[in-house]
């Protein structure tokens, strides 16, 4: 009984246990199948490159983790990576279809059991669930870069090859995710010359902070000193591209049959031997761009596409064979080449041995002391004696035999001891005159010398005779080095060299026009990246700069340059106040600077006389003085000295009455502001026989009323009677100030008043200097603009008659 008990709960036991297994393995099975490329990236299995392509854009734009918040975005973004990588590559794609493959290392058929195998590693928690390796990559530690080594070492090699840098950390998953596109295109971009290092956040952050990366993973190209960061998808034809555009442009030129002439006549401009590249591809392989970017300081290089239709003729020409790629080097011949190379697999290694070879010309121009440092080295101990001979000529139609016999002489004399050179006596005028010891040359010279140190010091001798480019100066020069080679005592003279000028050096508006590009490239990088820890100090100073000059603005614009602070206004009138109201607004628009350096005073006649007063514009003044022809010149030029301060105002007009000619418009105004009762007690012969030369009055034509300016004497004559008339004329002004209701009936006193002052001092008119008469114009100016000057109303503006026209 115990027995079938037992039997019957093994039984039971077993039942359980295969239940339990059918399900674990129909969840491996589904967790195994569930990732499809196709699914990810919303395609269909028979879909197009291009149409993958397409889907992969507008998902790695939607799902990009800086642009979505999304907590998933980084995973979903690494999974949409993975997928176009299967699919853009046919050998994978094909093999997911066969066998439902995601890695190329994985053998075929075994892709059922990775999911168990996944399962397992993760139930027992090793170092694949978490994915944080135990110890790094062996592989991986010959690119680790240290501060130093990338200062003294990658920064210099930059300005010669490219550089792609890796930021990873210790404690990073999705550093784990790119680790297979990395190897690949590792794999690729270094046999092809491209630098590669791996910086790590946890042991050197210094260097990190230095590249700008605060974050893992991130991946950087170093280009001549320039640090650029990778902003797309870790894909290794991304990776390629990003490493090709960090070279610059027009490294290598697209010859035809149409320009490739001009390219190989063009080496005697740049001083350069010229490279051509032969291929079947329609762009330039990278690996022939970063070639040229090595070399480019020393040969020009040029690219033809074999299978084009625009270079039968070059093809006719050099004889090229189109199955294989080709190399031609051209010197100063630009019909034969100097060396050719071909290979179907062509290398790194044997290009840049083939190049190298041949980086100067036969005979260079010197243009720079890096050139004369390379072909006439410092001599050394322990290796052998080498002899530049120089040619120190110059650049005129004249010197062009010379040239060429002296270029013939170097190619059948070649040795390795002797280098061939010549200079230009007007770009390098410094170094010809130590070598010819001040004497102008007439002729082209030729000089022998041996340099002993870095500092300039050298041996030389020169050849006598000058340099014409005979046979008897060629046979002479011949035994010249012959003698040399026997006896290096041979050279006779020293002197010190100085260092020669950079005739290639771009001029200065270049170079500062490439910096600002370069600066302005990395800023328009950092802001639409958002790499705000190194905008933070441009921007921080753009925005200070931007508080200060708007600050200054507004500061200038709400307090003017000679506003006095208003006092506490005491209760007024409302009529009042609402007049000190408009004066004050007036009053501020008088501080502005005038507009122009002069002032336009126009005459008031029957033609002006309705635009410039009778509908004179609301809220605008126009500032009247009376003068005569005797008096025109001197007071026009010192009315417009002295209103000269207030001409910035757009609410004041200028304009001047000639008394001669209208006689009568004076009077006729007097006698509307009294209202008869200045013609009460003067007559009319009286008012038009009166003296009004000086007077100035502001007329406002939309509200008809006119303030009045009388001409004061300030000379020197000191008599009482002047003295008290401008102190009784001060004393009124300060009073009539004080109240509204009363400036009325003080203005009719101050009226006659001044009108007998006046004629007081009519009979003193011959000892007063006309321009004195506006002294005092300035200030009553001021009271004008403040708004304190009595108004006179008139009921209508009287007419103007031209008098001299009625006579």
């Amino acid at each position: 009984m115990r027995v079938w008990r037992t039997s019957r709960q093994s039984g039971k036991c077993a039942a359980f246990l295969a239940i339990f297994m059918l399900i674990l393995s129909a969840e491996l099975v589904k967790t195994a199948s569930e990732y499809d490329p196709y699914n990810t990236l919303g395609v269909s299995r028979s879909a197009s490159q291009a149409e993958i392509k397409r889907a992969y854009k507008r998902l790695a734009r939607e799902w990009h983790p800086d642009k979505n918040k999304d907590p998933n975005a980084e995973d979903m973004f690494i999974k949409i990576s993975k997928s176009y990588e299967i699919l853009s590559n046919e050998e994978r794609r094909s093999n997911f279809d066969r066998f439902g493959q995601k890695d190329e290392n994985q053998p075929f058929g075994q892709s059922q059991h990775h999911g168990f195998r996944s399962f397992h590693s993760s139930f027992y928690f090793d170092e694949s669930f978490f994915h944080f390796p135990r110890n790094r990559d062996f592989s991986d530690s010959k690119y680790m870069l240290r501060l130093a080594q990338f200062n003294n070492e990658v920064l210099p090699d930059s300005h010669k090859r490219p550089y792609l840098i890796k930021v990873t950390s210790e404690w990073c998953f999705a550093c784990i995710h790119i680790e297979p596109v990395w190897k690949e295109t590792v794999q690729e971009l270094e046999p092809l010359g491209v630098g590669i290092g791996i910086v790590d956040l946890g042991f050197d952050r210094a260097l990190a902070k230095q590249l700008g990366a605060y974050r893992a993973p991130s991946i950087i190209g170093v280009v001549n000193g320039r640090v650029t960061f990778f902003h797309q998808a870790v894909v290794r034809e991304f990776l390629r591209q990003f490493v090709e555009d960090l070279l610059p442009q027009k490294l290598v030129m697209k010859l035809t049959d149409d320009n490739y002439m001009a390219f190989l006549e063009n080496w005697h401009v740049e001083n350069k031997p010229r490279v051509l590249l032969f291929d079947q591809v329609p762009v330039v392989p990278l690996l022939y761009k970063l070639t040229a970017f090595a070399f480019r300081d020393y040969v020009r290089f040029g690219f033809v596409d074999q299978g084009g239709t625009g270079s039968t003729r070059l093809l006719l020409q050099f004889n090229i064979n189109t199955y294989a790629p080709t190399m031609l080097l051209f010197k100063e011949d630009t019909v034969k080449p100097v060396d050719i190379i071909q290979a179907r697999g062509m290398k790194r290694q044997m290009m840049d041995e083939f190049v190298s070879n041949n980086k100067f010309l036969q005979v260079p121009r010197l243009v720079n002391q890096q050139l004369f440092d390379e072909l006439c080295p410092v001599k050394q101990f322990h290796r052998r004696r080498k002899y530049c001979v120089l040619l120190i000529t110059g650049d005129d139609p004249a010197y062009l035999p010379a040239n060429k016999a002296f270029l013939d002489f170097a190619s059948g004399n070649s040795k390795d001891v002797l280098r061939f050179a010549y200079v230009y006596q007007r770009q390098q005028q410094p170094l010809c005159q130590a070598l010819l010891q001040n004497q102008g040359a007439h002729s082209a010279q030729v000089v022998i010398l041996e340099r002993r140190s870095q500092t300039g010091k050298v041996l030389y001798r020169s050849v006598s005779g000058g340099w014409n480019g005979s046979e008897e100066d060629k046979y002479h020069l011949h035994e010249q080095l012959e003698l040399l080679q026997k006896d290096p005592t041979y050279l006779t003279s020293d002197a010190t060299l100085p260092e020669l000028n950079n005739e290639m050096a771009p001029i200065f508006i270049i170079r500062w026009m490439n910096a600002a590009y370069d600066y302005m490239l990395q800023i328009y990088d950092d802001l639409l990246y958002s790499n705000w820890r190194e905008m933070m100090p441009i921007l921080s100073l753009i925005f200070s700069a931007l508080f200060i000059v708007f600050g200054t603005v507004i500061i200038q614009a709400f307090s003017e340059p000679g506003e006095s602070k208003p006092q506490k206004p005491k209760p007024k009138p409302k009529e009042q106040t609402r007049t000190e109201d408009d004066a004050s607004s007036r009053a501020s628009t008088s501080s502005r600077p005038p507009k122009k350096d002069f002032v336009e005073v126009t005459e008031l006649t029957g033609i002006t006389y309705t635009s410039n007063l009778v509908k004179l514009r609301p809220g605008h003044i126009n500032v009247l003085l009376v003068l005569t022809n005797a008096s025109k010149s001197a007071l026009l030029r010192k009315f417009a000295k002295e209103v000269f301060s207030f001409s910035g105002s757009e609410t004041l007009h200028f304009s001047f009455l000639n008394a001669d000619k209208h006689r009568h418009w004076m009077p006729s105004l007097l006698r509307l502001a009294c209202d008869g009762a200045q013609s009460q007690s003067h007559s009319d012969d009286e008012e038009e026989s009166s003296n009004y030369m000086g007077y100035v009055l502001a007329l406002n034509g939309h509200k008809k009323y006119f303030c009045l300016f009388r001409p004061v004497f300030t000379g020197d004559d000191g008599s009482d009677s002047s003295s008290d008339t401008s102190f009784s004329s001060d004393s009124r002004r300060k009073s009539r100030s004080k109240s509204r209701s009363s400036s009325h009936s003080r203005s009719r006193s101050r009226s006659r008043e001044d009108g007998s002052s006046s004629r007081r001092g009519s009979s003193r008119a011959t000892s007063i200097e006309v321009h004195h008469k506006l002294d005092r114009l300035g200030l009553w100016m001021e009271r004008l603009m403040e708004g304190t000057l009595p108004r006179i109303h008139v009921p209508a503006w009287p007419t103007l008659v031209d008098d001299t026209a009625e006579s």
